[in-house]
């Protein structure tokens, strides 16, 4: 398989399989401990997993607390869900968010702000935003790979007393996460961690109602018995993407450099200068991406976000943008990063290229 959809999830970096395998407590092992246990074992288990969140804080702003959670779509609820008991003048974000905080955001009757054809919000002065409530904006876009003025909007959300929530899910250990923020909610599977742990960063101050009550795990804030394994997982998924920071944006940047030069003919959708260059979202005119996606099995990609894909209907983020019926149809996303060589990515739009070009000659 050639693989061009990192922006819906990432392959197991061999470092984080490592760190994951003395806590998975197989034969002859006492890993499998509870961390919560005060025996030797528990202690153990439990120090493994305070190394994990110091590697995990590492990527995020000093002056906050990591809290471990199931992924991000459990830390983007939580922070909406029991934000507004803390911030109850409302909630706000913006129209592309990625669906597990749109679908909260709407359910909770939340201003959306739109975002215009480079699929950026507006300058913040451009934007009445709420006083005392919650305003959600995503760092990196799943979708389209812009980047959004995170920090703009922190300042101006606390001049309102407003907090920040900002999903960072697809910035995370691929560029510098901003500070302002009130509430950040990351995933590890996204840098080459297991799936199945996030986390949610809590600014010091910020006294969030708690998401489950139970055993008192994770300072108070998520009850349930903390999985040492895939914490370690995350950690060590954390540290590689700081070690390796530079040398994979080196990496990305050469391979959007060949990727736009071999798409030749298609436009890029959303803002090239702003945007995260592991996250190339393309259409070309006459094209169907659902057609493709079948014509060309060879090829990992996607239309969209991996979330919403089954649903039949086109992009929010698209439609959001401005496309019309047919241009979002005509796009496909292409998401590639840190282990993608440039032999399979040009192996992979050569068969994208002649499968849309016979689509093309076809339909003529």
């Amino acid at each position: 398989m050639l693989y061009l959809d990192y922006q819906a999830t990432t392959s197991l970096a061999p470092e984080a399989l490592e760190a994951m395998l003395p806590w998975l407590g197989g034969p002859g092992s006492d890993g499998y401990a509870n961390p919560s246990s005060q025996y030797r074992a528990g202690r153990a288990a439990a120090a493994a997993v305070e190394v994990a969140r110091d590697q995990v804080a590492a990527l995020l702003p000093a002056g906050g607390q990591v809290h471990f959670t199931s992924g991000a779509t459990e830390a983007l609820n939580w922070a909406l869900m029991c934000g507004t008991r803390l911030a109850p003048g409302g909630v706000a974000g913006s129209a592309i968010e990625h669906h597990a905080a749109l679908q909260c955001l709407e359910s909770m009757g939340a201003t959306l702000i739109p975002v215009g054809p480079d699929g950026l919000v507006p300058p913040v002065d451009e934007v009445a935003l709420l006083e005392g409530g919650i305003v959600a904006l995503m760092l990196v876009n799943n979708e389209v790979g812009t980047v959004q003025p995170v920090a703009d909007y922190a300042v101006a959300a606390h001049a309102r007393g407003s907090l920040l929530l900002c999903d960072a899910v697809q910035g995370y250990g691929r560029i510098a996460i901003p500070e302002g923020p009130d509430l950040i909610a990351i995933s590890a599977h996204k840098i080459h961690g297991p799936k199945g742990i996030g986390a949610l960063w809590v600014r010091d101050g910020v006294r969030l109602p708690p998401l489950l009550l139970g055993g008192g795990q994770e300072h108070g804030m998520r009850s349930g018995t903390v999985s040492p394994a895939l914490v370690a997982g995350f950690g060590a998924a954390a540290r590689l993407a700081a070690e390796r920071r530079e040398a994979d944006a080196a990496h990305v940047a050469r391979l959007w450099d060949m990727a736009l030069e071999l798409l030749d003919g298609w436009t890029v959708n959303g803002s090239v200068a702003q945007r995260y260059r592991g996250n190339l979202n393309v259409r070309r005119a006459g094209v169907t991406g659902v057609r493709l996606l079948s014509d060309v099995r060879q090829v990992a990609f996607s239309l969209g976000s991996a979330c919403g894909s089954g649903s039949g209907k086109t992009s929010h983020v698209l439609r959001a943008m401005g496309l019309t019926e047919a241009e979002a149809h005509a796009s496909i996303r292409l998401g590639f990063g840190r282990y993608t060589t440039e032999a399979e990515l040009r192996e992979a739009l050569g068969l994208i290229t002649e499968a849309a070009d016979r689509q093309l000659r076809f339909a003529a």
